[in-house]
């Protein structure tokens, strides 16, 4: 059985260094997972509990919330705006959260990783990132990290998955989250 891992990206922009960095995770799965790059943040309303109503969920919402369901584990991938957590990434962890203490993230392994312009690789808002899927329910591999400072000048002609270090570190980060979901398995 291959291990499903779902992957969330936190910004929208079509040249996104962290999709970008997704994209390498996609590519450099482990033997034995599946890294799925979930698409349609963006067509996800605002999280409301007005509209949050069985049977009655927005489509785009029932969708990821389907996806998510599946997997069983999570990447997020978080730039850093303004010092904390992309606004796409709070609501889809917002969404994922509910039905309150069953949602999608409950007791499933979540990683939190990314890059940003800023020197320290958006380290503040990947931060921010784990204690809300941690909230959320989520468990949180707090010892599983990886930020890449200085996105705009490192990935500027090159892509994640073509960058030695940045392709080793990922590789790492995803060999010891699929062990993490597998070792239960095995036991």
């Amino acid at each position: 059985m291959s291990v499903r891992i779902l992957a969330l990206v936190g910004s929208l922009r079509a040249g996104s260094h962290n999709r970008q960095l997704a994209e390498a995770a996609v590519k450099l799965a482990p033997e034995g997972a599946e890294i799925e790059l979930f698409e349609g943040l963006a067509e996800i309303p605002f999280y409301n509990e007005d509209i949050d109503v069985e049977g009655d969920v927005p489509a785009a919402a029932a969708r990821l919330r389907a996806v998510a369901g599946e997997a069983d584990a999570f990447l997020l991938f978080s730039p850093e705006y303004n010092g904390t957590i992309p606004a796409v990434l709070k609501n889809a962890i917002d969404w994922l959260s509910r039905p309150y203490g069953a949602g999608a993230f409950t007791g499933k392994p979540v990683v939190v990783l990314g890059t940003a312009y800023g020197q320290f690789g958006g380290v503040w808002a990947q931060d921010e990132a784990r204690k809300a899927v941690g909230i959320a329910g989520g468990t949180v591999l707090e010892d599983i990290k990886l930020s890449v400072p200085g996105s705009v000048v490192r990935f500027a002609e090159t892509h994640p998955v073509d960058d030695a270090e940045v392709a080793e570190q990922l590789s790492e980060v995803l060999n010891r989250l699929h062990a993490h979901v597998d070792a239960p398995a095995a036991a």
